[in-house]
Order: structure tokens, then sequence, then C-alpha cells
């Protein structure tokens, strides 16, 4: 049976790295907030319930998709696709196409921004793969108008970027759920992470400034990891209660085919 993804892929290494995964989301987090269609995902009340939670959820099903056959890779986006009609019809609207493309160019662009801060910049054949994989969980997910090519996503992404975020009440509940969720001194801790890993629109409307020392910090944590400390971190960084989750996320995904 073949794979989604070929096992040597390049995506197979991000999204098998626990760290990468934490760092995707954490971009993701920033940007979810300033969605202009951010009021989609209040309305059935488990984002802003459980914000880092639902997180956790979306990492296990991008990882199913990953890390699964073609087979069970097409049902879970078919489950996905069951999930998303259920609310439009719960709410007697659509999900613009614009922000389902929105949430998947996230995907892509901090899968690449994760990669870059803890290892290297993804080659370009790297980089034409990372979209072609998620050209064809976008194609699956029947998000229309997706561009053929990564040159044409980059050009894309822009775009979205400029025309689709703006802070909102939404945004500031959402963010102030997040510093509920995390406490204040690990939310801080995100926001800094954030600030060095968003692109520019996402950190001026969050107010989110560089720090000097996040590049040194970076290195140092690359370091620790090396010398088989990164438990220690997890243990210290995450919450309890997301601590499992955590070391879910650097283990091979149990499928059931």
């Amino acid at each position: 049976m073949s794979d989604f993804v070929h096992p040597d892929s390049v995506v197979r290494q991000i999204w098998g790295d626990a760290d990468a995964v934490l760092l995707i989301f954490a971009g993701s987090a920033a940007e979810f907030a300033l969605s202009k269609a951010v009021d989609w995902l209040f309305f059935t009340g488990a984002l802003p319930a459980d914000p880092v939670g639902r997180l956790f959820s979306t990492a296990r099903f991008a990882r199913e998709i990953v890390f699964g056959s073609e087979e069970h890779a097409r049902r879970t986006l078919s489950r996905i696709n069951a999930i998303h009609g259920a609310v439009e019809r719960a709410r007697g609207d659509h999900i613009p196409a614009w922000a389902h493309r929105d949430v998947l160019y996230m995907l892509i662009d901090y899968s690449e921004r994760a990669h870059a801060l803890l290892h290297h910049p993804l080659a370009p054949g790297e980089q034409r793969e990372l979209y072609a994989v998620f050209r064809r969980v976008g194609t699956a997910l029947e998000i229309p108008e997706l561009p053929d090519t990564y040159d044409e996503w980059c050009a894309d992404r822009r775009r979205h970027l400029e025309r689709d975020l703006a802070r909102s009440a939404h945004s500031d509940r959402l963010l102030a759920q997040y510093q509920r969720h995390l406490g204040a001194w690990r939310h801080q801790l995100l926001r800094q992470v954030q600030s060095g890993l968003v692109p520019p629109p996402v950190r001026e409307l969050l107010g989110l400034r560089p720090t000097p020392w996040f590049g040194r910090a970076v290195r140092a944590y690359r370091l620790c990891t090396r010398l088989g400390l990164r438990p220690l971190f997890h243990r210290a960084l995450i919450p309890a209660a997301y601590r499992a989750e955590v070391t879910s996320l650097g283990q091979p995904v149990g499928v059931t085919v």
C-alpha cells in the first residue's frame, strides 16, 4: 500500500520533529488570531475554550496525513471535509475559500520557517516538494484556485498576508485565551518565539518585537537537544496538561488501515 508522502520526504522530517511542529503551531496561533474569518473559529466555541488543545488536535490530523498510507490519508481528509461541512450547515453559511487557503498556506509557510530556524533553510527542491505535498492536501480538501508551483504560491502567500489579516475583538479574545491557558511567563515566551518566526505583517499587527538574543537562544537550544536535554526543556516549558501530546509529536504515528 503506497504512502501519501514518501518516507524520505523532507515533509516527514519536519512533521516528525516535535520542536518543528511546536514552531509551526506557534506561528499559526499568531496568524490564526488575525484572520478576517476568525469568527468561524469561534462558532462552535471549541477553539476559545481550549485553544492549545485544538492546535494539538490539528497536529494529529496533519500527522495522520503526512505519515499515513494513501488510503488512510484520504479518509482523514474526508473526515476534515465532513467536519467543515457540519459547521457550515449549522451556521447556514460557507467558510470562504480564501480562508481555507490561508490555513493551508500557514502550514506550508511555517513548516519552511520552522525547519530554517531549527536546522537550515530548505533547498529549492525541498521547497517545491513541501508545496507539492500540501497542494495535494488542499486539492483533496476541495480548496479552489491553488497555485500550480511553489514560486506562484510564494506570490499568492504575500497577497493573502496583505489582504486577509486584521486585528479584531475576536483576535484579542483568542490571544487572551492563549495567555490564560499557558500562564503569563509561558505566554511571554511564546510571543518571543513568534516574534522571530512570523512574517512582518503578522508581527506588526500583533506588536511583536524581535529580541537581539533570540538567535543565540535558538542556537543554544539546538546544542542542548544534541546533548539529549530536550525532555528537560519540554518539562520546564510545556504545561503539564499538554506534555503527553508534545511527547507524541516525536513518535511514530500509529495508523490502523
